[in-house]
């Protein structure tokens, strides 16, 4: 039987662009609504949870009229302000239907590299999770320039769990799973459902980057999975068109991949 995580204490979400938003770029309400939905129910059963949240870059670019991901890093940034601005709003009116607070957090690479920083940091989560509130955190890609942060939020994601120790960190994307090769190309590929250990032939199973408002794809969620493992978190690919399949993975279901990074 597959692991399952109905007594994890705290777990890491990770929502993507290609997930939250529709390709021409706009969000996909239904989409925030259920998974606000998700999460408020992990919390009303007393699970600590953070969602790490892309969307501001790709929410802010559409604003400004742009067709994708901006080039410039400043166009980039001025996109990141505009659309963390509307994507947290959006997160407040959903949660707040629920009766859950969320605040925002916003971290460079030097928020985790310095010791000091990444203990204010620490702090400043488990207060927040002490008092029931929801943390949303996103890379501060208005400061930062590189990549714009962490190079993806995948990575940022793994930072997160590994920084508090999580149980598990589930991301949400646009495919099911990690295939053998790439399914939209071969319709044999077959899925792999459960990894120990990111080697050479796990590497070569992923490919390039899908969406065109995303900075991820499947090679960055091998590197978060990676840090995740030799941390000793479990980590979950999963289909992000349906929240609800968080459920799933907590329920130990056959679904995705999870990547099992064994004791902490």
């Amino acid at each position: 039987m597959r692991k399952n995580y109905l007594d994890a204490k705290k777990i890491i979400i990770k929502v993507g662009t290609s997930t939250l938003t529709y390709p021409n770029g706009k969000l996909n309400l239904m989409r925030i609504e259920r998974l606000s939905m998700v999460i408020s129910d992990l919390m009303n059963k007393g699970k600590e949870v953070v969602l790490v949240s892309s969307g501001a870059i790709g929410v802010g670019a559409t604003k400004l009229g742009f067709s994708e991901k901006p080039e410039s890093v400043c166009e980039r940034q001025a996109s990141a302000a505009i659309g963390q601005a509307a994507l947290m709003q959006i997160y407040q009116s959903f949660f707040s239907n629920y009766n859950i607070h969320i605040a925002q957090i916003l971290l460079t690479k030097e928020d985790t590299y310095d010791n000091e920083r990444r203990q204010n940091a620490i702090n400043t989560f488990r207060a927040l999770m002490r008092y029931g509130v929801l943390p949303i955190v996103n890379a501060n890609d208005t400061i930062s320039t590189d990549e714009i942060g962490f190079s993806d939020n995948d990575n940022l994601s793994a930072v997160v769990a590994v920084l508090l120790e999580a149980d598990l960190l589930v991301i949400l994307t646009d495919i099911d799973a990690l295939y053998d090769k790439n399914p939209k190309e071969f319709p044999d590929a077959k899925p792999i459902h459960e990894v120990h250990e990111i080697n050479d032939e796990i590497i070569n199973m992923a490919g390039d980057k899908g969406s065109s408002f995303g900075t991820g794809g499947m090679l960055t969620k091998i590197s978060a999975a990676s840090l995740c493992l030799e941390n000793g978190v479990d980590m979950a690919i999963i289909d992000g068109s349906e929240p609800l399949h968080i459920n799933d993975v907590i329920e130990g279901q056959n679904i995705g991949t999870l990547f099992i990074g064994g004791t902490k």
